[in-house]
């Protein structure tokens, strides 16, 4: 008998056959590599229990000048701020005391159609109703009062919520009442395509644009995303293809203040993104408006900035450094971000460099690479420095020069990932474990069900099903904070909203225990086929094998899978447990070619994988 080690090489191979990959690594899940070797990952838990309204698509944590923590998410319906160990609804109001001039309802219904003339309202808004003048056929004021999702748009001077009694009589009440309006939601999720079919059946009159929105936004294509920055202690709030909002901390109360746009007036009304300059402090405006305020003149590769250090002066003068510029390899502008003394910018197609370099001109711009471009908004972090990011079948790095990332689980995830959905994926930056996580939709799936980590210190990469739709690293809090969006989830929120529909999202304290929310986090890894050289053409028998953990806590689990040829269906054999006190394993498994795989299944385990030594020797075919 002959104990022999089976090295195993860190990081995922999904790109060569099974038998292929001998000595490396072929699956995992929630597993990463760290010093070489496999590792389960960090649980995670609720921060609050409170769900949000819709998929969040943008997070950022802070600190207030006096050392309160902050975190402000946007979903595709609503914008959050969690302050205090809780929840607030920081949604802009669009329009405050509109005026409905009736109600109509059907006896024994709750559905009520709500007239107010150009109420510029769509599917899915909500909208405050106070003031109620009487009752509507039978339905009390306070049935008709309140926070309501709009279910439907009859026209743009009718919309239909769900009361909150049924009427007890037919037809127009002649009530009376006043609306306050929230900022028009968008899509939980991309749409692929123009024209017919990108959109809900029944959204707008044939042929005119979609109700509340000026062309080109008429047709909506992407998730209702949110790029957010700091401006000192507050924060700027830019919906994806809206207007900037300002969001002032010092003016929170015990009601907490709504983000709003008079703080930047003069400030460009529609736009792609928004990011703040690093020293000099410009609010720079990406894929907006060459007129400012008018909305059909967007230029999704142009890009405005503001006056140093002042949100509210955009024209430029000889007198100040506002001004403009327009980048032309790409479609569009897609995300920016920070880096070592200049700006980078990702259209869909290439990278450029903006550089503070003074008057006359304020902003130099440098093309750094072409066929490069980053395909969503938060599809690319940056770290000390360094960038990464995913382009349409490659990943990136930028370190002063454009390099492709070698990924050894590139045809996997480029060829699962879901075209339509791509532009949802999320970059998470994990600076404690040097790795930088996207979260994507597989094939046929709109909401994100897959994860792939590249660890950049040791250029090995993972995958998994961790769904995160929004991310943020360790800093202002001890743990990352992400968010999960549940498309069926109808949990009750933070406040009462009548008729709301379903599509929930949570916060959660990552790397935070062993477990999943209180709930076991499974575990495991695969290795690729190994051999014996010296069996030849014969078998290989396993007596037994010597277990090599480190930090462990629970029972691991341990399979040998056999086959006689590569494509011949695997015979297993285990799982066998393997507590802290286990010195070795006896068997009674056998085969031309084997693979190890590790799991672990229950709660509260952990585990980091050493080196498999076996009791080895060639065998017969009987």
């Amino acid at each position: 008998m002959t104990l022999i080690k089976v090295q195993v090489a860190p990081g995922i191979d999904k790109q060569d056959t099974e038998y292929g990959a001998e000595g490396r690594w072929i699956d995992c899940d929630n597993v990463r590599f760290r010093y070489g070797l496999p590792e389960k990952i960090g649980g995670w838990s609720k921060v609050s229990t409170s769900a949000l309204v819709g998929a969040a698509r943008g997070i950022i944590t802070w600190f207030s000048l006096d050392g309160d923590q902050y975190t402000i998410t946007g979903t595709n319906k609503k914008l959050y701020v969690y302050q205090n160990q809780s929840w607030y609804d920081i949604t802009p109001i669009r329009e405050s005391g509109a005026s409905i001039t009736n109600f109509t309802t059907t006896s024994g219904s709750t559905t009520v159609t709500v007239t107010d003339a150009t109420h510029g309202a769509i599917e899915g808004d909500f909208v405050t109703i106070s003031s109620v003048s009487g009752t509507a056929n039978g339905i009390a004021a306070g049935n008709l009062e309140g926070e309501f999702e709009i279910q439907s748009v009859t026209d743009t001077n009718n919309y239909v919520i769900i009361a909150k009694a049924a009427a007890s009589g037919t037809g127009a009440s002649g009530v009376t009442g006043t609306a306050e309006y929230q900022l028009n939601t968008n899509p939980a999720f991309s749409i692929l395509g123009y024209g017919w079919g990108a959109g809900t059946w029944g959204l707008s009159t044939w042929g005119t644009t979609r109700a509340g929105l000026a062309a080109p936004d008429s047709v909506q294509l992407d998730s209702g995303k949110w790029s957010l920055d700091n401006w000192g202690e507050d924060v700027l709030a830019q919906q994806l293809n809206g207007g900037l909002y300002y969001w002032d901390t010092s003016a929170s109360t015990s009601t907490v203040q709504r983000a709003v746009s008079s703080t930047v007036s003069n400030a460009p009304t529609s736009s792609r993104f928004v990011l703040v300059s690093g020293t000099d402090r410009h609010v720079i405006c990406f894929g907006t408006e060459t007129t400012i305020g008018t909305p059909s003149t967007r230029d999704d590769m142009f890009i405005r900035w503001s006056d140093q250090e002042n949100v509210n002066e955009w024209a430029p003068t000889a007198t100040n450094t506002a001004g403009s510029q327009r980048l032309t390899d790409g479609s569009k502008l897609v995300t920016a971000k920070r880096s070592r003394g200049a700006v980078l910018i990702w259209s869909d197609t290439a990278l450029y460099q903006m550089s503070l370099i003074g008057a006359p001109f304020v902003f130099g711009f440098q093309q750094l690479g072409s066929a490069c471009g980053c395909v969503g908004l938060h599809a690319a972090v940056e770290s000390n420095g360094r960038s990464f990011w995913m382009g349409i079948d490659s990943f990136f790095a930028f370190d002063g020069s454009v390099q492709k990332i070698p990924c050894s689980v590139e045809d996997y995830v480029f060829k699962d990932i879901d075209e339509a959905s791509q532009k949802d994926t999320f970059a998470g930056l994990n600076t404690e474990f040097n790795e930088v996580t996207w979260f994507y939709c597989s094939s046929g799936s709109n909401v994100i069900d897959r994860c792939v980590t590249f660890n950049y210190q040791e250029n090995v990469w993972s995958i998994g099903t961790l769904a995160r739709s929004s991310w943020s690293d360790k800093g202002v809090y001890g743990f990352p904070y992400a968010l999960d969006y549940s498309s069926t989830d109808t949990t009750s929120t933070i406040s009462t909203i009548t008729g709301l529909t379903a599509g929930r999202s949570y916060m959660y304290a990552q790397e935070n225990g062993n477990d999943a929310d209180g709930v076991a986090l499974a575990s495991h890894v695969t290795s690729g086929d190994f051999v014996i050289p010296e069996a030849g053409e014969r078998l290989m028998s396993i007596k037994r094998f010597i277990p090599d953990f480190k930090n462990q806590q629970g029972t691991v689990n341990v399979e040998l899978n056999f086959k006689l040829y590569p494509a011949s269906t695997a015979t297993t054999n285990g799982p066998y447990s393997v507590t802290t006190s286990t010195t070795k394993v006896d068997t009674r498994a056998r085969g031309r070619q084997a693979s190890i795989k590790i799991s672990t299944s229950a709660i509260d385990t952990a585990w980091r994988y050493g080196t498999y030594r076996a009791d080895v020797q060639p065998d017969g075919m009987r």
